[in-house]
């Protein structure tokens, strides 16, 4: 087999009519961030590892791609935008100052194992509001993300609404050891009761924690499970956290998009940097999510310009497959108006498409083979 004719595992080719149709939701989306006027930003596609290094609490290191350049410094190509936006931010904006809404476009690179089935790079769209810490910041990104969705075409997702700090608050009364505390992490956000039952009745932690703990991978649904939530803990800073869940909602009734949100307890991202409120939308056709968001204070603080944040990455891949199953067409790129021609009227045939194209009108110039 010749790989000269072959794509890398992990990438592919995008043409014909799913190139033009991507490029169009594109466009739809990129309405919605600059109707609520976010400004767009384009970051390099690498940077220095430093970025992305595990302090940062971003991809894994054997996820990423790494390289040197000249000088021996170590690059990666991205693999997330939000410490990209981030540290651009903390570079020429002043967020402690001011409130600084920016949005992007682009593709990310993550060395996936090839046993997973996904792809290694991805186009991704998403929106950062950097210096504001309010109930309405987090409100309006999840309306973004709804609008997105909406103005995508389709009609049937959730947005899945998650709380980082209620499980931090539960974590710390616990006192679990880090290895424990990832363990069970990783056991609650795959909703695997039983792990859950087992890591939790093997610690000795109060009788009230322990049922915390239990009930957490049942704890998704609608509005009704903030109660649930509030009731098994009188920590004050996870009841806090339920408080802010619930402002949230109350806010999001102002746009009615209510009915998108649901919430889930037991979501907890494998990126470390986030805090408070995260969200995932999910819709049929993908086992994966089609956006990706939370909150994180303290990202910015690595970058020397500590400051409130909040964000959304939208899967552009994953939105189009979702779209394709559920047999939601997009609009595709018309075909040309084709101008054939012959030597002789090669002159007339320029001026003509030169005169449609002034008008608007694609046009391609197609000699016709002339015999010998």
């Amino acid at each position: 087999m010749q790989r000269i004719f072959h794509t890398p595992e992990g990438v592919r080719d995008i043409y014909n009519g799913e190139c033009s149709q991507k490029h169009h939701l594109q466009t739809e989306i990129r309405k919605v961030f600059d109707s609520y006027g976010y400004e767009e930003i384009e970051t390099p596609s690498f940077e220095y590892f430093e970025v992305f290094s595990r302090e940062v609490g971003t991809i894994p290191s054997k996820d990423l791609y790494k390289f040197f350049d000249r000088e021996g410094n170590t690059l990666v190509l991205r693999p997330d935008f939000t410490p990209s936006v981030s540290r651009a931010c903390a570079t020429y904006f002043n967020p402690e100052q001011e409130v600084v809404t920016l949005s992007y476009t682009g593709n990310t690179f993550i060395n996936n194992s090839s046993y997973q089935g996904r792809l290694k790079e991805t186009t991704q769209m998403g929106v950062e509001r950097i210096g504001d810490d309010s109930a309405e910041a987090d409100a309006e990104l999840l309306a973004m993300t709804v609008e997105c969705l909406l103005k995508s075409g389709l009609k049937e997702f959730q947005v899945s609404v998650g709380q980082v700090d209620y499980f931090k608050s539960l974590l710390q009364d616990a006192g679990l050891d880090t290895e424990a505390e990832e363990n069970l992490r990783s056991l609650i956000s795959q909703k695997n009761y039983f792990g859950v039952e087992d890591l939790v009745h093997s610690q000795n932690i109060p009788e009230n924690l322990e049922k915390a703990f239990l009930e957490l991978p049942h704890l998704f649904g609608s509005a009704e499970v903030l109660t649930k939530a509030r009731s098994l803990t009188d920590n004050t800073c996870a009841i806090k956290a339920v408080e802010r869940l619930e402002e949230i909602y109350e806010i999001l009734k102002f746009y009615e998009y209510e009915k998108y949100i649901s919430f889930d307890f037991g979501m907890l991202s494998k990126l470390q940097y986030y805090t408070g409120i995260i969200f995932q939308a999910y819709t049929y056709g993908t086992g994966e999510p089609v956006v990706k968001g939370g909150r994180y204070n303290e990202l910015l603080k690595h970058f020397g310009k500590p400051a409130a944040s909040i964000g959304f990455g939208l899967a552009v891949d994953n939105l189009l497959m979702a779209l394709s199953r559920q047999k939601i067409s997009l609009p595709e790129k018309k075909a040309p108006v084709i101008l054939t021609y012959t030597e002789a009227n090669r002159r007339e045939a320029i001026l003509k498409a030169q005169e449609l194209r002034s008008k608007g009108t694609s046009v391609a110039l197609r000699r016709e083979k002339e015999d010998c």
